[in-house]
């Protein structure tokens, strides 16, 4: 089946007859040379308004089993490829939001389908097994070659999970687990540890925190969610926890117009951080870990300068607080470098970075210390799964193969340089362009408009998402090229123009 579809995406590759037709583009946009990959489509191919007939009957068929309300429309990934995206009712759209930031290197790539299509893998792809406790001998080998050769600075272990959520979730168990055993002075738990947290009491279930920002998206389990600050529907009716809140800077744009307000703002939230961290261990909560995304997705895409980090950082380190930095959505390239960490220029970035998404499995790295010091205490019955380890050992052959953090930076100049032309060209509409390597967002003026633009730009075949308040994100496959940019910058700028 997998080499049928190589060979029909081939096929394909030889017939292309779509081009991409805007009627008389009125942002100026250079076309970049084609140097698109042979899977990859020409451009969009619009049949129906989205959701189509097809996608709106699916929804309904699905409606009666479960709640459709977040469903956009229904895909037929057999004939997506590259950067594009096929619904059931034949659009073709390109893809600048992949599947909220999770596809690395686009739809049904050659060397991906080549590799599920080998029948040495076939053991892999079939078995799943209960990693925890029945591995697979080449376990160790394959965490090596996938995980552990893009480990982040300083990290030599990496532990599997499968997704974003589960990852954080454990990633603070972790935090929790090893604050604690610093407290009994490496000691064993004594009986009432083990009595009390029977019946979640102290001192078994000790009254340890974990700080977080406002704006913040770690995942909607129930640890995580006290740490999730981002939109109200994730934590409406949810019991949580009394954990410190700190707020994250709020830049102001352009950067270099605002040096000096900016370094104010980003002070005052640092000075916060040391004051919730006291006033928590005053009540009797001391914080354990801090918790952080290199930049707020979910959130509304808020940036904060390599400065804020590293004092951060060091604020945790003074106050014996373990520093976990969340790259399940920065992860992967997007910004440029493997890990937007990597942005801030330090030799010793975090105790743990948890990871997700475009790295296909879920898990996090973790300093020794935060090792686990007994079987089962970090445990589920899966714990990943090897096929996705195999997929990700290919993804990372092809990101080194066709420099594709090189590819992402140039694509991601090319996108803001349009994205600020565009915002000048539509200033009541556009504002606070930013990012790093295709990693982007830009404001819109207010929510409904945004969701407007949305919506017409699908119509005309860009697939976009939203984050914060009132912003657009761009999160492209690592395969976007300058040319997909100006295909995008075209439509976007007709969908801006024709806006009332």
């Amino acid at each position: 089946m997998a080499s049928c579809l190589i060979s029909r995406h081939f096929a394909l590759s030889l017939h292309r007859n779509v081009r991409l037709s805007a009627p008389a583009c009125r942002y100026v946009s250079k076309a970049a040379p084609k140097t698109q990959q042979d899977y990859d489509y020409n451009g969009p191919s619009m049949k129906t308004t989205v959701p189509g007939p097809r996608s709106q009957e699916l929804t309904k068929q699905l409606g009666e089993i479960q709640n459709v309300g977040a469903i956009n429309f229904f895909c037929n990934y057999e004939e997506s490829r590259g950067n594009f995206l096929v619904d059931v009712d034949g659009n073709r759209m390109l893809d600048v939001y992949t599947q909220i930031s999770s596809i690395p290197i686009g739809y049904n790539h050659p060397a991906l389908l080549k590799l599920m299509s080998n029948p040495n893998n076939l053991s892999t792809l079939v078995n799943r097994p209960a990693l925890g406790i029945l591995p697979p001998e080449n376990f160790p080998d394959k965490i090596t070659e996938s995980l552990l050769s893009v480990a982040p600075s300083g990290m030599s272990r990496v532990q599997t999970m499968a997704c974003g959520s589960c990852s954080n979730e454990n990633a603070y168990k972790a935090m929790f687990i090893w604050y604690r055993n610093k407290e009994r002075g490496n000691a064993a738990p004594v009986d009432d540890d083990l009595t009390s947290c029977m019946i979640n009491k102290s001192p078994g279930c000790p009254d340890l925190s974990i700080l977080s920002f406002m704006g913040g998206f770690h995942g909607r389990t129930l640890g995580c969610l006290a740490t999730t600050h981002s939109k109200a529907i994730h934590k409406l009716d949810i019991p949580s926890f009394d954990w410190p809140i700190a707020p994250f800077p709020r830049l102001q744009y352009p950067l270099e117009e605002f040096t000096r307000e900016n370094a104010q703002e980003e002070a005052r939230c640092l000075e916060e951080v040391e004051d919730l961290i006291v006033k928590w261990r005053q009540k009797g909560r001391p914080v354990a870990g801090i918790v952080i995304e290199p930049i707020q997705a979910e959130g509304g895409d808020n940036h904060a300068s390599p400065d804020f980090f590293r004092n951060l950082r060091n604020i945790a380190r003074k106050h014996g607080a373990a520093f976990h930095v969340d790259e399940v959505q920065t992860g992967g390239g997007a910004t440029g470098k493997f890990w937007a960490h990597e942005h801030w220029g330090m030799d010793d970035p975090a105790d743990i970075v948890s990871f997700s998404k475009k790295l296909l499995t879920g898990g996090y790295y973790h300093k020794d210390e935060l090792q686990a010091d007994k079987p089962y205490r970090i445990f589920n019955t899966w714990m990943g799964d090897p096929s996705k380890n195999l997929l990700l050992a290919e993804v990372l052959n092809v990101i080194r193969r066709e420099n594709l953090l090189e590819e992402v930076t140039r694509s991601g100049k090319s996108l803001m340089n349009g994205l600020y032309e565009l915002q000048a060209q539509y200033p009541g509409i556009l504002s606070r362009a930013r990012g790093q390597g295709t990693f982007c967002a830009i404001d819109i003026c207010d929510d409904a408009t945004r969701n407007s633009l949305l919506l017409k730009a699908r119509d005309k075949g860009v697939l976009l998402g939203g984050c914060g308040d009132k912003s657009i994100r761009f999160r492209p496959a690592l395969i976007f090229k300058e040319y997909h940019v100006h295909m995008f910058l075209n439509i976007f700028n007709d969908v801006l123009a024709q806006h009332k």
